[in-house]
């Protein structure tokens, strides 16, 4: 199966090297906002802080040739964001969308907060809609019920679920210059939805977007975990880029729904993280069937569609999570059926102890 074209084009601008440091532009973390359209049309911004113009401005037209030179790229449009020394980020600029006053690390330099963070696991999904959200909240319980000290991450910056899911109000509060992630059902959380208003929409950009994040890893007080998830925005875009060059991610565990349109996501899922060194624990299958009554189901999206896709990709099935009425009843309560005396605790039961070797190595 040919690489999706964002895929290729990284490749190619990895080849290209900022000569100050003679590190390549992706390592550095330098290509921000990257996309590639239906139509083969390029577009990024080139953020290398502490270069002169001029050598920006050389590197930005080394990348626009590399990118333009890849099979299937009809144009390239490409700015360079940073030019001489990097900056102070004033309260509420681009690389600072929280308001706090101090300046921001680089991504790589924020995952080193995560001193006491042993594992961080990110839960994907190449599409939205299979019900990503819903799994990373109730593993997060599961982990968190079989002595697990567990952190979850709402990495969503657009659509952040993770107050619904888990009834929380309120803004979280701060301490000593750090965001205190609130506690809840015996998980550590934290979203953006717990720092800006509930209605308010976010038309952020792609740098903006990373140095949300960047916040949300370093500014926020995680303390001590055995575990941190991170549940990521469905595709393979700017958020999921931010954390692998985190490099802190032990794994990533995908939720896919069981027909074609969604495995199809998957693949280009899996092919990302193995691109970039970062292990695949395994693939969830969410909305696997309805059971109308013990015993009967109905396969209201197809069988067994994710299980094959991952054994077709030499990826782990890590279990099929049924379709249950409840479950969609209880996200919208806000009172995750894990934390409740429900049948769907035994199927996150079991996935859990299935990805609890990955978090005890780390």
């Amino acid at each position: 199966m040919a690489e999706p074209l964002i895929l290729r084009v990284r490749e190619a601008l990895g080849l290209v090297t900022n000569p100050s440091t003679g590190r390549n532009i992706i390592a550095e973390g330098g290509i921000q906002g990257l996309v590639a359209d239906d139509q083969g049309h390029v577009r990024f911004a080139l953020d290398l802080p502490g270069t002169s113009r001029e050598q920006s401005e050389s590197i930005l037209e080394a990348a626009k040739a590399a990118a333009a030179n890849v099979e299937g790229v009809a144009s390239v449009s490409a700015v360079a964001t940073a030019h001489g020394s990097a900056p102070k980020s004033p309260a509420g600029g681009h690389d600072n969308p929280f308001g706090l006053k101090r300046k921001k690390p680089r991504v790589e330099e924020a995952a080193e907060t995560l001193t006491d963070v042993k594992c961080v696991i990110a839960i994907a999904s190449g599409k939205g809609g299979v019900g990503k959200s819903t799994v990373a909240a109730n593993l997060a319980i599961a982990l968190a019920q079989q002595g697990f000290a567990t952190g979850l991450m709402d990495a969503d910056i657009y659509g952040p679920s993770l107050p619904t899911l888990f009834g929380l109000a309120g803004k979280a509060s701060m301490r000593d210059g750090k965001i205190i992630p609130i506690d809840a059902h015996g998980v550590r959380a934290m979203s953006i939805g717990l720092l800006v208003d509930e209605d308010q929409a976010l038309a952020w950009r792609g740098p903006m977007v990373m140095g949300a994040i960047r916040q949300l890893i370093s500014d926020v007080d995680w303390g001590v975990l055995d575990v941190l998830l991170i549940d990521t925005p469905p595709g393979t875009g700017d958020a999921h880029l931010s954390l692998i060059q985190t490099k802190r991610l032990s794994g990533a565990v995908i939720v896919s729904t069981p027909q074609e349109m969604a495995l199809a996501d998957v693949r280009r899922g899996v092919s990302l993280f193995r691109k970039t060194d970062t292990p695949i624990i395994g693939v969830i299958e969410n909305m696997a069937w309805l059971e109308n009554e013990p015993g009967k189901r109905q396969y209201l999206f197809g069988e067994g569609g994710a299980e094959r896709a991952a054994h077709e990709l030499e990826a782990p099935f890590l279990g099929a999570v049924p379709l249950y009425p409840e479950l969609r009843e209880a996200s919208d309560d806000g009172q995750p059926l894990l934390s409740q005396d429900h049948r769907v605790a035994c199927v996150f039961k079991q996935i859990a102890e299935k990805i609890a070797p990955t978090i005890r190595k780390a």
